[in-house]
């Protein structure tokens, strides 16, 4: 079973990919668990599945589940202003055809799930710099935000999508209504509820080996950029929302399984964050409006019967999805920047929905992704 698939992504590893792993759960059961390829390419370290990454992005939905857990016990609205609980945020500016106007709606925390509150994904504007410099390098999550509201808002809030650091914003908010640093909430209540005892949002210097070896692809080459989070790790204190996650692949199916079978938020809830929210005018901004809808926080079906699925990725290659139709969880793991195969990871899903489910189909995904991705795999 899955042969199809597991050829597709042992051709990553012929255009630049070092190695990945793969892992499938059905019904709460583990169908597949395939990697390949190299987790230090240098010196010829062969996966072994016990890797710990950095997963960028995939840190975002582990963000919104903490946020809706607190909004299920009635802390928040999504129509609530930020500004209630983060003052900061009061008096936004808007930057509007070259020139910096006041802002005239108000940040909503559903902007924030949504990645519609205007924010842009700069890390390294003189307020965010600054920031670094005054608190010697440590950049608290809250107190960054006090330098973060000091920037210009790129749209109005709400009037477009904008992948963005809506859900670092997030982070800080868990942390005001909680009363508790974020990185310590999301462990009690998520982490250590399912055993994710090689998961964070703070890793001690002292455990920086402990990080498989990180890379990126550039001019057609892999390059080594060593093991610490690039660009998004704003201090030593700061605990990014939206990409300071690092886990292992066992480690986040614990998450999703216990994502899919409701350990961390009901039903109702869980689908609230995987119902489309974007306006049609949202939409013209958003990435994978042609098969994807967008939720609070995540990727979501919107009527494509090819793509059932809920779910996002990561800067370094990670990509996960879960189907609560077909009882599907799946993450597959990588550790390169700029990844070659970055646009075609989706497929993933639909190999697996393919071999399982559907065998036609598997003509057509290689149709696809010759057609609209422009890469050829020989079957």
């Amino acid at each position: 079973m899955f042969e199809n698939l597991k050829k597709f992504c042992d051709s990553f590893l012929d255009v630049g990919v070092p190695g990945f792993d793969l892992a499938i759960y059905h019904n709460g059961t583990s169908l597949l668990r395939y990697f390949n390829g190299y987790s230090d390419l240098e010196n010829k370290i062969k996966i072994n599945g016990k890797e710990r990454y950095n997963i960028y992005s995939c840190s975002k939905i582990i963000t919104c589940t903490a946020a809706l857990m607190l909004w299920e016990k009635g802390c928040f609205s999504l129509e609530d202003k930020l500004s209630d609980y983060l003052p900061q945020f009061s008096e936004m500016t808007v930057l509007s055809d070259g020139e910096i106007k006041k802002a005239t709606k108000p940040i909503l925390i559903k902007h924030l799930f949504e990645m519609t509150a205007g924010f842009s994904y700069s890390t390294v504007s003189e307020n965010l710099i600054q920031c670094r410099k005054e608190t010697d390098g440590k950049s608290p999550t809250v107190v960054t935000m006090d330098y973060l509201a000091k920037d210009p808002l790129w749209f109005e809030p709400g009037d477009r999508w904008e992948y963005s650091l809506c859900h670092d914003v997030l982070a800080a908010l868990v942390e005001v209504i909680s009363g508790e640093k974020f990185e310590s909430f999301v462990k009690k209540n998520i982490f250590d509820k399912v055993g994710m005892n090689d998961s964070t949002f703070i890793l001690p210097e002292e455990e920086i080996e402990s990080i498989a070896q990180q890379y990126t692809f550039e001019d057609g080459k892999t390059v080594n950029v060593g093991k610490h989070i690039v660009n998004y790790k704003l201090g030593d204190e700061y605990a990014s929302g939206g990409a300071g996650g690092i886990s292992t692949v066992d480690d986040y199916m614990k998450f999703l399984e216990g994502l899919r079978t409701g350990a961390f938020l009901s039903s109702e809830t869980l689908s609230l964050m995987t119902t489309d929210r974007l306006s049609e005018e949202q939409k013209r901004t958003y990435w994978t409006k042609e098969t994807h809808g967008y939720g609070l926080g995540v990727r979501c079906p919107k009527g494509d019967d090819r793509y059932l699925d809920f779910g996002w990725g990561g800067a370094a290659g990670a990509f996960w999805a879960i189907d609560m139709e077909n009882s599907i969880s799946l993450y597959f793991s990588s550790h390169i920047l700029s990844s070659p195969v970055q646009g075609i990871r989706s497929m993933i899903y639909r190999f697996v929905r393919a071999e399982m489910f559907d065998k036609n189909d598997i003509d057509s995904i290689y149709k696809d992704l010759k057609e609209i991705h422009n890469y050829t795999l020989t079957y």
